[in-house]
């Protein structure tokens, strides 16, 4: 399992180089909020050969933006691109699914596209991360993720359980893509997450101290790097 952490920042991201991948976001922007990308080029020379993500935003239906913020995020440098998919409907998402996807992949074949599906799906109107699977794999994208989409301190196991994320799992890795799990996760939430068994946990409040907004703290990313051993 592999720990990815979100800094904000340039100077937050030399406080996250303990972690597996460098995620760049802009959280005053929302769950998936998108960043410059100057940003994203200068966070990818620090990480050094570590894998950098980005986040292109919390996309409403709109194929063509989603499409052209991806390639603008691989462009400047990042390994995963990661779409978060904020309406809901089988077709508009397998469109922007399809839009992301190719975008990233017909330029930079090398690199991995994140699509992101929401635990608090029913509050928001949104699609559930359960039907995104097939999708996600029939448009040759990579990861499907979870995260939460209001930040609140809600975590994703308040919207589903320990049995629905495993199931999760389970269904992309028949499809043969990998999985990631987010969503205002806590320490002590780690024993359920490694028993659930992604290929990805992404964090960004438990590393700041338990508040998103404050600042990621290099002995907490190590320790959650730590438990997760």
């Amino acid at each position: 399992m592999q720990l990815l952490v979100s800094p904000s920042s340039i100077e937050e991201a030399r406080s996250s180089l303990s972690a597996d991948i460098i995620d760049v976001k802009k959280p005053s922007e929302g769950s998936l909020g998108a960043n410059f990308p100057w940003v994203i080029q200068e966070i990818k020379k620090i990480a050094g050969k570590k894998p950098v993500s980005a986040a292109i935003g919390d996309n409403e239906y709109k194929p063509g933006t989603a499409a052209l913020s991806a390639y603008g995020a691989a462009h400047a440098g990042a390994d995963f691109i990661k779409v978060g998919l904020k309406f809901d409907g089988i077709d508009h998402a397998r469109e922007v699914i399809e839009a992301v996807t190719t975008a990233v992949k017909r330029d930079f074949p090398e690199k991995s596209v994140v699509i992101a599906a929401y635990a608090d799906f029913q509050r928001m109107g949104t699609i559930s991360p359960l039907v995104i699977s097939q999708m996600v794999a029939d448009a040759g994208a990579d990861v499907a993720m979870i995260d939460t989409g209001i930040k609140d301190g809600r975590s994703a196991f308040e919207f589903m359980d320990e049995v629905a994320l495993i199931q999760f799992v389970e269904q992309n890795r028949e499809l043969g893509l990998q999985t990631a799990i987010a969503g205002s996760l806590k320490f002590e939430d780690l024993d359920a997450v490694k028993r659930i068994d992604p290929d990805i946990i992404g964090v960004r409040g438990m590393v700041c101290g338990g508040d998103r907004s404050a600042t990621i703290r290099a002995e907490l990313v190590e320790r959650a790097m730590k438990m997760l051993v």
